[in-house]
């Protein structure tokens, strides 16, 4: 009973004497390194947790070694950060580039292969700005960070029907008809045509058949929007990170 107690004590002292330490540690990494994560800081966050958490956890786990490794942390979070500051060519070395994965409207598979990204991933990130057509997208840029940037089209984001004293619309959403060239029935029958006339839809695009469809959405006026699997001729911005 009196070593139960005794480790008890001792796990309540290293939180009293760690948590501090972490804190005052946060605060020399600076906001950027909690803020944005870049993958390196997420590193770092992954190590410290580690750290910490056998140390709290396990009273056999001698305390000083491990203030040594926290601070040991932080000093080489910092270095690495002034490093990433005074060289490019390091810094992309420890984080990852933006990608551009939607442009003039259309979302770009062979990029959201590249990142590993899905459709579904894109239009929770789109929804989550704001934007449920992604035809209103010029450029969406997906940032080191794994956030979605969005530049919505000029025509977008011009003077408001407010603005100009006009009564308000009912703001429309554009719904996924086809994604990775299968056809969603269940959206078709919402706006109460078939396939029959999808078809004959992507037919006036040039379009042979949805299996060459990448994604496709549909607006309350039956306007299809597609983006096609294969994307080349699109010419991409220069983002640099």
């Amino acid at each position: 009973m009196a070593d139960f107690l005794k480790d008890v004590l001792l796990v309540l002292f290293r939180i009293a004497t760690i948590l501090p330490l972490l804190l005052i540690i946060t605060l020399f990494m600076g906001k950027r390194a909690i803020g944005e994560l870049p993958v390196f800081d997420f590193l770092i966050v992954l190590t410290i947790g580690a750290v910490v958490g056998a140390d709290i956890a396990d009273p056999g786990i001698e305390h000083l070694p491990t203030v040594v490794a926290i601070l040991g942390i932080a000093v080489l979070q910092r270095l690495v950060a002034s490093w990433k500051l005074s060289s490019r060519k390091f810094g992309k070395l420890v984080t990852f580039e933006p990608t551009i994965v939607i442009q003039n409207g259309k979302l770009l598979r062979g990029n959201l292969k590249k990142i590993h990204y899905s459709i579904d991933n894109v239009l929770q990130m789109l929804r989550e700005k704001n934007v449920f057509d992604i035809s209103e997208v010029e450029t969406g840029v997906i940032e080191a960070n794994g956030s979605l940037s969005v530049l919505k089209k000029t025509s977008k984001n011009t003077v408001t029907r407010e603005d100009m004293g006009l009564p308000q619309q009912t703001a429309t959403i554009a719904y996924p008809v086809i994604m990775e060239g299968k056809i969603y029935h269940s959206v078709l029958k919402k706006f109460d045509v078939d396939q029959d006339w999808l078809l004959r839809q992507l037919t006036a695009q040039n379009i042979s058949g949805s299996e060459s469809v990448f994604l496709a959405t549909i607006n309350q006026q039956l306007q299809l929007h597609i983006s096609l699997k294969d994307e080349t001729t699109i010419d991409l911005p220069p983002i640099i990170h």
